[in-house]
């Protein structure tokens, strides 16, 4: 506890700490002057704010001081060590505080006529060394009290803390999926067109590149405004716009305001590559495919519509997921927002299918720096 292991409660502050015992001193006194003060004697008021609050002024001191140089100690001790070691530390310590006591109020107490100093301190040892003893071990147990809370709440800080730890390492290994199952899907495309249009091959090349540069720029984020995954996406759209020949009819649809929202990394990007993958690949005929983001109260609803072959699976990977990169997001929500998001794939009728995914709606403290988009210099 000592040295920084852990951070010292606030009322553990010497001007708090003991202030506040004062403070409990000048009430008891107060208490006792009322009683006494209600049986019908007149003893001087003063004398009681005095002699309470001077006691617990030292009691204060003392105790926190104890804390101050034996915390660690007090947490640690062993039962044998509270008997053998602690309870005549207690004794003594209460014995020392009215010895000093007795020394400094010469007129207490106040039935005696001057009676000498070890007459005195007799009076007050038979009458207080247990209530200071008292005194001394809910010292000793509020000091255990706050070893055990902070232990507690250091260990629940671990615990998150490794949560969190471990969440970060599964949304990282998430993404180290996302980004080989996208490259060799990519790369298949290109093959295909290297033997029927060697210009779009080359054109897609070089847009391959140009996702792949703002991958890296990214790094290890794990959230990015909503402007960099649309534009990483328009790009993969262009991309797949000459694999297609111009035959899928592509719409982008953005409330301007969410521009600077906060989103996972690459999350659109699958579930337009879903669409494409086990969609419109699947049909000859011209197809569409719609990519709305819209606000919904607190919360983002990105919305991706296809046509194509609806949701009759072809293979047991397509049932119940259509796609790796959808169970992939489904992953990443869950860790992400836990119970906050929602992810939901429907057949709109026979050969439309939509994605939509809703998230808590927020933005970024800074604003971040826009990636460059493809084909500006």
């Amino acid at each position: 506890m000592r040295k920084g292991s852990q951070s010292e409660p606030v009322f553990m502050k010497p001007a708090i700490f003991i202030t506040s015992s004062v403070l409990v001193g000048l009430l008891f006194a107060f208490q006792e002057w009322l009683s006494i003060h209600h049986m019908g004697y007149r003893l001087p008021s003063l004398i009681f704010f005095e002699s309470w609050g001077y006691q617990f002024l030292v009691w204060g001191s003392l105790c926190w001081l104890l804390w101050h140089f034996f915390s660690l100690q007090i947490q640690r001790a062993s039962i044998l060590r509270i008997i053998f070691v602690f309870l005549p530390l207690s004794v003594a310590i209460s014995l020392a505080q009215q010895m000093l006591f007795v020394f400094i109020f010469r007129n207490l107490p106040l039935n005696h006529s001057e009676p000498s100093y070890w007459r005195r301190l007799s009076i007050y040892v038979y009458a207080e060394l247990l209530d200071n003893m008292l005194i001394f071990w809910c010292a000793f147990g509020l000091f255990r009290g706050v070893g055990y809370y902070q232990r507690f709440r250091e260990h629940e800080n671990a615990k998150a803390e490794l949560e969190v730890q471990l969440a970060n390492a599964q949304l990282a290994a998430l993404r180290m999926q996302l980004n080989p199952h996208f490259l060799f899907n990519t790369m298949n495309g290109i093959s295909s067109l290297m033997r029927s249009d060697i210009e779009a091959a080359d054109t897609m090349l070089e847009q391959l590149s140009c996702l792949l540069r703002l991958s890296l720029e990214r790094g290890d984020s794990q959230l990015i405004t909503l402007r960099e995954e649309i534009e990483f996406v328009e790009l993969y759209l262009a991309m797949q716009g000459h694999r297609y020949s111009g035959r899928v009819k592509q719409s982008v649809r953005v409330d301007p305001e969410l521009y600077d929202s906060l989103i996972p990394s690459m999350l659109l990007q699958p579930i337009v590559e879903n669409a494409y993958v086990h969609g419109l690949s699947r049909t000859e005929s011209a197809g569409t495919l719609i990519l709305e983001v819209q606000r919904r109260g607190n919360q983002m609803r990105v919305t991706v519509m296809n046509s194509g072959i609806g949701l009759n699976p072809t293979s047991e990977g397509d049932a119940h997921g259509h796609g790796f990169g959808l169970r992939n997001i489904k992953s990443r929500l869950k860790l992400h927002y836990g119970d906050d998001s929602r992810f939901e794939i429907a057949q709109v009728d026979p050969r439309h299918v939509r994605v939509e995914v809703e998230i808590p709606l927020q933005y970024s403290p800074e604003s971040t720096k826009p990636i460059t988009r493809f084909g500006t210099r």
